[in-house]
């Protein structure tokens, strides 16, 4: 790999000597005279290193240090001075510089010192380059779609993402909240800030106010030393508040405030802290509903409810499926080490006939699955699971012609049965205790139908 270093010294010979050293490892090498020269090569050509001389007519060292790292924070400085004083040397470390050379230098001293320099500058570009790569995937896992339902999304994600405006997203589970909030940070006025995600109903309630806003040491049992909370660690960013609908009503309160006055108070400290928080707060509860049962206060929802994005379900834009199954079958096949060029017409169609009850986390794990099985580049219909097609199937055994009945009652009504519990295993990914919460029966009587049914756990989810 060729590197770029300019060299910034208003002794031609040194840059001539230095050129020449540097050259005979592969290096090129590009020379100004000072530092304003300096900063024209830069705007102009892509540098990896600076070796600049300390005293220089002008611009001098630490002016185009200070320069450079406003400009270009990553990229290293190496400062060489004749006056090699430790004063100065410890003064360009502090203000960012990478390494200090004194002159005369050795030349062996100069390799170990750039080399040291390159592989750092190496490491942050790969780091970059990942970063880049990550977000990319981000920003497509969370923006795939052109149906008429989710360009709606998109337009309000355009409109509110540059203000400070407390969102609230609603939608059924696995709709994608977390990417839509995510990607509202990214693209928004708070981008280079942090992005804090907290899922409420994840948390102990007992602990869920010191996650929120933080203690002090002592103030509790266990509180072994101070702790920040999650509203002070997005201070200057976004807090996402994932599930607020299971937030208990005593912290509801106390989210009101910090909403309202920006002020929060750490468990066991009566001292209030600033915070700068931009909140977006998601939830698959009906929140009005909560507020009429008096399971949620009726400030708080309105101080929430500022910009509420509805979130479609996966079946309400069907359009939609095709392009998410593409592209989580390319992402996901280069993990599998398979190379998944699409689906088959046949494929295609039966996932448009499903309805989807788990949404687009739903798709990504139909698909995940489909690829770790199929046996050739496209996915075939066989491929996928086989709970897409227990719907059909109850569909074929209850959906009788008009004015008929059907020839066997109760095993059109196992077959319909069977099919919801199928779906409602696809979406807690084999969890039982939470499938049967999704279809509101208890986890007895859940065991009980699947052993009726004859369905096996294991042989479902993947």
């Amino acid at each position: 790999m060729t590197h770029n270093v300019l060299v910034v010294d208003d002794e031609p010979k040194l840059c001539d000597l230095l050129a020449s050293a540097l050259s005979q490892s592969g290096i090129q090498v590009f020379t100004a005279s000072n530092g304003l020269h300096a900063l024209k090569v830069l705007e102009c050509d892509d540098i990896d290193l600076v070796i600049s001389d300390w005293r220089m007519p002008g611009m001098d060292g630490p002016q185009l240090l200070a320069e450079i790292k406003t400009r270009y924070p990553h990229l290293p400085v190496i400062v060489m001075t004749a006056y090699s004083t430790v004063k100065n040397a410890v003064q360009s470390m502090r203000n960012g510089a990478f390494d200090y050379i004194a002159k005369p230098f050795d030349i062996d001293e100069l390799d170990i010192t750039v080399n040291k320099a390159l592989q750092f500058r190496d490491i942050l570009k790969d780091n970059q380059r990942m970063r880049a790569e990550l977000d990319e995937h981000q920003q497509i896992d969370s923006l795939i779609g052109d149906s008429p339902n989710f360009r709606r999304v998109l337009h309000a994600i355009d409109s509110v993402r540059e203000s400070n405006a407390t969102i609230l997203l609603t939608g059924e589970s696995g709709t994608g909240k977390e990417m839509v909030a995510r990607a509202i940070h990214k693209h928004g006025n708070r981008a280079d800030k942090p992005f804090v995600a907290v899922n409420c109903a994840a948390i102990p309630e007992g602990l869920l106010e010191s996650e929120m806003f933080g203690h002090r040491k002592g103030a509790f049992t266990g509180a072994v030393a101070d702790r920040v909370g999650r509203f002070m660690q997005a201070d200057k960013g976004t807090l996402f508040l994932d599930e607020i609908g299971e937030m208990p009503l005593a912290l509801q309160a106390k989210i009101l405030r910090a909403l309202q006055e920006r002020v929060i108070e750490p468990v066991g400290d009566p001292r209030e802290r600033k915070v700068d928080v931009r909140v977006i707060a998601a939830t698959n509860k009906n929140l009005l509903e909560a507020v009429a049962n008096k399971e949620f206060r009726e400030d708080l929802y309105y101080r929430l409810n500022v910009f509420p994005i509805p979130l479609p379900a996966l079946r309400e834009r069907v359009e939609d499926i095709a392009p998410l199954a593409r592209h989580f079958a390319q992402t996901l096949g280069v993990t599998a080490g398979k190379r998944i060029t699409g689906f088959s017409a046949e494929a295609l169609q039966a996932m448009a006939n499903y309805s989807w009850p788990g949404n687009i986390r739903e798709l990504q794990n139909c698909v995940e699955r489909a690829t770790i099985v199929a046996s050739a580049a496209v996915i075939e219909e066989e491929d996928l699971p086989a709970y897409l097609f227990a719907s059909r199937s109850a569909d074929r055994g209850v959906l009788v012609a008009e004015g008929s009945v059907p020839a066997d009652l109760e095993a059109a009504l196992a077959q319909v049965e069977k099919s919801y519990i199928l779906a409602a295993l696809a979406q807690s990914n084999g969890v039982q205790a939470a499938a049967a919460q999704l279809i509101g029966i208890s986890e007895r009587s859940f065991w009980y139908r699947l052993k009726k049914l004859g369905i096996h756990v294991d042989k479902i989810v993947r």
